[in-house]
């Protein structure tokens, strides 16, 4: 957002968009609120007029409430007066506060304040003792907060050093003292920092009561956008503590809210306090400071200096790689100005160069090398007066850098277009003037001073005078610096003969007091008016006339009485309107010498170094009415001196200097006047040799603009010579170069001209179109306005159909041919041609046509009405059939037009540039429940074609269809005390009705049910083991009815198995039994595993798992010490082990050992000793299926799925561990479902068994 300024006081304006669309402007009041004193019970109204396009919206608020009782507040507008009103019936106290009144568009906002006072009817003892206890304390906080810079309106005490000047010392940095001291009149330093030193040592005293530190102190000063702010850092001991702001010792109100429109706002981050005023004015500047309850911590003087702008910043636009410039003319001198772009304070440096002439009047800001991102607004900034304007920054598409980075541009795009040199020097001819009449109005003060009679006197350095003393009080002259620019004389009689006092500053005011009998005064204005006044004893001379202030300063360090000369001219004396000026003159040519006199009727005398003059040898004096003239016809070097002009006591003088203008070489001057010839990306080089001259200026120009040194330019200026050399040259570097020599009797240009040879512009548009039929288009165009340095050899056409995206040469024509014919076109059909002009530096840039039609226009006919193929909530479907009459040319596609019930416009769906290509559409720009006709036109070259019928009236809602569930999944573990949430997603039309069932019963009520369409949620908040169960969902809606089961397992970490023991009944082999879980009963997935540790290994590895018995048979080495753990298992995870006895050397014994005869091995069949089981694993869960398989030899094992071998598919891991063989499925899927086999085989015979595997959550009703 932009802030903008009203040009009625008060009124802020807030613009919403960067730059204003075309004929639309922003709210403004033409007239605003006035603030209102109203007695209780009295109607109350405030009245407001706004302007703006689009019409503003008005509202109305106030600070401490709403005004959206109807009772109290009722706002009515007029439309024939425009007035906006807010009316207040039977006002009370109440309702007394500021009020707020916003204007509102979509460009921007205004926005004013205005404050209601209503006064209370009848006496309330109660509230008039809070009241006075109230103004008593404010009074005692207000003499205790009262500042020590004292308010304007106090006068300060004669010799009394202003309290303003120990503040301001306080708080500023040391390398500052000496410009403080000087502007306050104080030269003795020595005792200003021994006083100095006592004051900060008092100050901190008193400071550190409220506060722990100060730091970060930063003075008062303008930003970019329109306001002043300071800062400090206060780590206050107590946050509560109270912050006061105080301007030229005066207390001010603020805001804390920065975004508030309050003029002035104090902003808390931690410990940094930011003050900030907005819409500055002059009135502004003063010394602000801020204080934490009594005690001062920060002063800062704010000074605006009194500058315009001459000439403002203007619009640039630049190509890409190119600099631009932003120039500024002040009205006064200013050292540096603010530049800020894109709301960013800008700096010199490696992207933007910032220079000042020396007269400190020109400000120029070089944005180097712009890029699309330096695209934006930029400002200049001097005091509180501003200008802005865009920066435009074009692309450089040229298709023959292929992606590569453009080189830089030599070139500057921008400036003001105006001579802002002579400019500048009319300006400071102007400030010399005003200093010029400053001193004759200080010459005509000491002439009637001295025609008084009274003595003379003369002031010298800051604040100090001198008097020279005749008579009993004598006479003096003040020229001290003060807030008063003008000045008094006074002549007396009696004990004091004459007075006269004058003095430089700001305002205009009245000359120093005399003491004696006064018999007259008089004052004059820098235009020479006059006011004559009279008073007594002790009283002076007030003056009417006012002396400019200049360069935004005082004048200095005073004015002597003796620099005045001339007669006052009051009473009919004579006296000078303005004097004469120095005058520089070229050898032989003519000059004049012009004055004014306040008098028509006197004459006066013309000298030329003491010797009068007189109408001859060349020199002419003439005069009219006031003014007198000498003019010199043909100067010579004898001319040269100082002229005067003298009558009745009016002298002015003038020095005359006669030299000669800068001049060429003739044979440099026909050198450089031949045109340099480069080609595009060479170097072009530009020399002028110099003859010795003094005060010289060299200046080069490319047509208009002035060429400074940076970039691709570099000016090389050396006392014999001058060199320009443009690098990289471009086409558009091309034009005339010039050369300047400049010195104060006159300018002198030489003319040269840069060609750079290069490939041509495009020809010159529009392209004529000669001849369009169904088979012939001919066309006609003007050669290119710049053939690039060399003539243009011939012209290139290329052709390309509308709508494709190949171009194709259709032949060239040489170059005194500007027309061609393409015989080679289809009726119907757009084309779209490029022209290129070539020449010896290569091909340019083509001139594009628009489209064109070979042909008349032929339009298709109507297609069939469309065909309504289904209809949803939000699609339509539709299809259709073409029309019967394609117009001769092949139909493109079709536009697709709706109308809703009830409406009568008709929308397209597609651009007719964007046809459907398609005999059938989707609509989906539908609302639900709303009812569409549809119509379809067919569109061929010539564009589209009458529409059809439209079709029946369809409304937009789905067709009947039977509930189903959306990729349920039938089952569910969840950990006993968490919650249970079952989400269903289900696709219905109607909407269903939605029943939840346990195990074939209404669920408990309990449990929480969400319904909203597309979804239900079944919730127990707190689950338990006996929650677990076979959830069903039931959907039920006039297609039909559908259920889905899930099942919900509730359990919690197994407990452990109970003891473990072990026994050995053969050599070889220990069998391990264990007491059951627990949670054996209560779940029955629960299963066991177990795991080993030996002497010999010491680590601990299952060997056995998915165990759903108590005992378990595993091998064991004689000599070693085994310890065996058990675990019970489930979905939760493992319990805590159960740990088993040591079992090894010694420790058990066999209970009954009978040695065995000698075993002797045969081959035998394989054999099943445990068979497969059946498996019934929800989907997503592992699946683990074993069997025990003999034979001698080890038997082939094979796994088969629904007679499908899956050995070597990795879904499966299949192992075979003496006979253990085993089938892991880690994710069981839907398709893992069905009969697994197992096939043994070995070379005396075969054996198998098989089992079924349900995947449950599959079962749909």
């Amino acid at each position: 957002a932009i802030r903008k300024r009203s040009k009625v006081p008060g009124v802020m304006i807030t613009q919403f968009v960067e730059e204003l669309p075309e004929g639309k402007s922003h709210p403004d009041f033409t007239r605003k609120p006035i603030a209102l004193t109203i007695q209780e019970g009295k109607l109350a109204v405030f009245k407001a007029i706004v302007i703006g396009d689009p019409t503003p919206t008005v509202s109305w608020a106030r600070n401490n409430g709403d005004v959206s009782d109807p009772q109290k507040y009722q706002t009515k507008f007029d439309p024939i007066s425009r007035e906006h009103t807010i009316e207040m019936p039977n006002v009370s106290p109440e309702q007394a506060d500021t009020y707020k009144c916003f204007a509102t568009n979509e460009i921007g906002r205004a926005s004013v304040t205005v404050v209601l006072n209503v006064i209370e009817v009848g006496f309330r003892k109660d509230k008039a003792q809070r009241a006075a206890q109230i103004e008593a304390n404010d009074l005692k906080m207000a003499l205790k907060r009262k500042s020590a810079v004292r308010p304007k309106t106090e006068p300060k005490k004669e010799g009394q050093i202003d309290p303003k000047f120990w503040e301001i010392l306080l708080s500023a940095d040391k390398k500052d003292y000496e410009r403080i001291c000087a502007e306050h009149g104080v030269t003795d330093f020595r005792w200003m920092l021994k006083k100095l030193n006592e004051m900060k040592r008092e100050r901190e005293e008193e400071q550190a009561q409220f506060v722990k530190s100060i730091s970060n102190l930063r003075h008062i000063e303008v930003k970019g956008d329109g306001i002043a702010s300071f800062e400090v850092d206060l780590d206050l001991l107590d946050p509560s503590s109270k912050i006061f702001i105080y301007k030229d010792g005066e207390m001010i109100e603020y805001s804390k809210d920065m975004d508030s429109e309050i003029k002035h706002s104090l902003k808390q981050v931690g410990k940094k306090f930011v003050f900030t005023i907005r819409d500055l004015f002059p009135d502004d500047a003063g010394l602000y400071q801020i204080d934490v309850e009594d005690v001062n911590m920060f002063s800062t003087e704010f000074k605006i200096p009194q500058v315009e702008f001459l000439v403002k910043i203007q619009e640039v636009k630049a190509m890409e790689r190119e600099d631009a410039v932003f120039e500024c003319v002040l009205s006064n001198p200013f050292s540096k100005i603010l530049w800020v772009g894109k709301s960013v304070p800008l700096e010199q440096g490696e992207k933007y160069d910032i220079t000042v002439s020396e007269d400190k009047l020109i400000h120029r800001l070089v944005v180097k090398d712009c890029m699309q991102v330096d695209k934006g607004i930029y400002a200049a900034v001097a005091g509180i007066k501003s200008c802005n304007a865009w920066l435009l920054v074009e692309a450089d598409n040229d298709p023959s850098l292929h992606g590569k980075k453009k080189a830089r541009k030599p070139t500057q795009a921008g400036g003001s277009g105006l001579d802002l040199a002579k400019i500048a020097a009319d300006q400071q001819a102007k400030l010399q003037k005003e200093r010029e009449e400053m001193t004759e109005a200080a010459k005509t003060a000491k002439a009637e001073r001295e025609a008084g009679g009274g003595g003379t006197s003369s002031t010298s350095g800051l604040g100090s005078s001198a008097s020279a003393v005749s008579g009993d009080r004598g006479s003096g002259a003040d020229l001290r610096p003060g807030s008063n620019s003008g000045f008094g004389t006074g002549s007396g009689s009696g004990s004091a003969s004459s007075g006269s006092g004058f003095s430089f500053g700001d305002q205009s005011g009245a000359g120093k007091e005399t003491t004696g009998d006064t018999s007259g005064c008089t004052g004059y204005s820098k235009n020479g008016q006059i006011g004559v006044g009279t008073g007594g004893a002790g009283k002076s001379a007030e003056l009417t006339g006012k002396l400019s202030r200049l360069s935004g300063h005082s004048t200095g360090d005073g004015v002597g009485a003796d620099m005045l000369s001339g007669d006052s001219g009051i009473d009919g004396k004579v006296h000078l309107t303005s004097g004469l000026s120095d005058v520089y003159a070229a050898r032989g040519k003519p000059a004049e010498l012009v004055l004014q006199l306040n008098n028509s009727n006197v004459d006066g005398v013309w000298s030329k170094d003491g010797e009068k003059l007189t109408s001859k040898g060349g020199v002419t004096m003439s005069k009219d009415q006031g003014t007198h003239k000498l003019t010199i016809q043909s100067c010579k070097d004898s001319d040269s001196g100082q002229y005067d002009f003298e009558a009745n006591n009016c002298k002015t003088s003038a020095m005359v200097t006669v030299g000669d203008a800068p001049e060429f070489d003739p044979d440099e001057l026909h050198k450089f006047s031949k045109p340099v010839v480069v080609k595009a990306g060479q170097t072009a080089s530009f020399k002028m040799t110099l003859p010795q001259q003094d005060s010289l200026e060299i200046k080069w120009f490319k047509d208009t603009y002035e060429l400074l040194d940076g970039g691709g330019v570099k000016v090389v200026k050396e006392p014999n010579h001058s060199r320009l050399q443009i690098k990289d040259c471009l086409e558009s570097d091309a034009g005339e170069i010039r050369i300047q020599l400049k010195n104060v009797f006159g300018t002198v240009e030489a003319l040269s001209r840069l060609i750079v040879l290069g490939k041509p512009s495009p020809p010159k548009g529009p392209i004529e179109v000669l001849e369009s039929t169904d088979s012939v288009i001919e066309l006609k165009w003007n050669p290119p306005s710049d053939d690039g340095g060399s003539a243009v050899t011939n012209y290139i056409i290329e052709r390309q159909q509308a709508g494709q995206s190949l171009w194709k040469k259709l032949g060239d024509v040489s170059a005194d041919r500007v027309t061609f014919k393409d015989k080679n076109v289809s009726h119907g059909k757009r084309y779209i041609y490029r022209i290129y002009a070539e020449n010896p530096e290569g091909i340019g840039d083509p001139l594009e046509t628009d489209n064109i039609m070979a042909g008349t226009l032929i339009f298709p006919g109507p297609p069939a009405a469309p065909k309504v193929v289904s209809a949803f909530k939000n699609c339509i479907n539709l299809e259709w059939t073409p029309p019967e009459k394609d117009g001769g040319t092949k139909l493109l596609g079709y536009q697709l037009e709706k109308r809703k019930k009830d409406t009568k416009q008709w929308v397209a769906l597609n651009p007719a540039n964007e046809p459907i290509k398609a005999l059938k559409y989707a609509v989906k720009e539908v609302s639900e429940g709303s009812e569409y006709e549809f119509r379809v036109s067919a569109i061929n070259a010539s564009g589209a074609g009458e529409p059809s019928n439209p079709c029946l009236m369809v409304c937009a809602k789905n067709p009947n269809l039977k509930p189903y569930f959306k990729e349920p999944e039938g089952y569910m573990v969840v950990r006993a005390g968490n919650s249970v949430r079952i989400k269903i997603n289900y696709e219905a039309s109607p909407l269903p009705e939605i029943q939840w069932l346990k195990d074939n019963e209404p669920v408990s009520p309990w449990f929480n049910i969400v319904n909203v369409e597309g979804t239900s949620t079944l919730v127990i908040p707190s689950s338990k083991r006996s929650d677990s169960g076979l959830y069903t969902i039931v959907a039920k809606n006039s297609s039909g009815k559908t259920s889905f089961d899930i099942e919900v397992r509730v359990t919690d970490e197994p407990k452990r198995p109970g003891p473990v023991a072990l026994e050995q009944m053969v050599h070889g082999k220990v069998i391990i039994t264990w007491a059951p879980s627990p949670d054996q009963e209560l779940d029955d997935r629960l299963h066991y595993m177990v795991a080993e540790c030996d002497s010999n290994t010491r680590t601990w590895s299952p060997i056995a798992d998915r165990l759903f018995c108590t005992t378990y048979t595993t091998n064991v080495h004689s000599g070693r010490e085994y310890h065996f753990r058990v675990y019970a298992k489930n979905e939760m995870g493992l319990s805590d082990p159960s740990e088993s006895p040591t079992w090894g050397v010694n420790s058990c014994k066999v209970s009954q050992f009978t040695p065995l005869p000698a075993v002797i091995t045969f081959e035998r069949p394989p054999s099943i000793l445990v068979p497969l089981k059946v498996h019934t694993p929800p989907k997503g869960y592992q699946c683990y299926m074993t069997c025990a398989i003999r034979g001698c030899p080890a038997p082939n094992v094979s796994w088969y799925l629904n007679g499908i071998c899956i050995n070597s598919n990795k879904h499966y891991y299949i192992t075979n561990a003496h006979g253990v063989c085993s089938m892991y499925i880690l994710r069981v899927e839907s398709s893992d479902g069905g009969e697994y086999k197992v096939v043994a085989i070995n070379s005396s015979g075969k054996a198998e068994c098989s089992a079924k595997l349900y995947v449950k959550g599959k079962r749909f009703n």
